[in-house]
């Protein structure tokens, strides 16, 4: 892409893995795919991440980004469940950085901030942002919505990159 650069943007989950892509170029945004991969539930853990890395290495070689952001962990229920969705965004790591792409981490606090304007945004305001943000989007799901936003934030260079909420 000539000009500007495609980011492809992840809320990772063991349940539900959202990706979504964007291209900014010339201080403009325009989305380019979204989706949500969702392994077997009733597989195990390793075969749900290989099924999730299997994914989302797929999306990235047929969508070629430049770069890579991924939403950090939020604790909000359990040590265990903080855990698995480690594992899951260890997954989204290691397969953006086997394709060399650059990656950047936030957290949701902040992506929601940069987004909405505060950071205790709830699922439904993330979506209708992305939705004025990226005209003609119509994001595959709550999780495809929130990685759009975290591609959004990402490419409109957020100054408090990676900070905590």
């Amino acid at each position: 892409m000539t000009g500007g650069r495609r980011v492809i943007g992840f809320d990772p989950g063991l349940r539900v893995t959202g990706w979504g892509i964007v291209d900014a170029r010339s201080g403009r945004l325009s989305h380019v795919a979204n989706g949500e991969l969702k392994p077997d539930p009733t597989a195990e853990i390793a075969d749900r991440l290989s099924e999730l890395f299997n994914g989302v290495t797929q999306v990235i070689e047929e969508f070629a980004p430049d770069m890579a952001a991924v939403e950090e962990v939020f604790v909000h229920r359990s040590p265990a469940a903080a855990l698995k969705l480690g594992m899951a965004r260890g997954m989204a790591l290691v397969a953006a950085a086997n394709a060399r792409l650059p990656v950047t981490e936030y957290a949701p606090r902040s992506v929601k901030k940069a987004l909405v304007g505060g950071g205790g945004a709830d699922k439904a305001q993330v979506q209708y942002m992305v939705r004025i943000l990226l005209p003609g989007c119509n994001p595959a799901g709550p999780d495809a919505a929130d990685a759009l936003a975290v591609a959004v934030a990402h490419a409109h260079g957020m100054p408090f990159a990676a900070m905590s909420g």
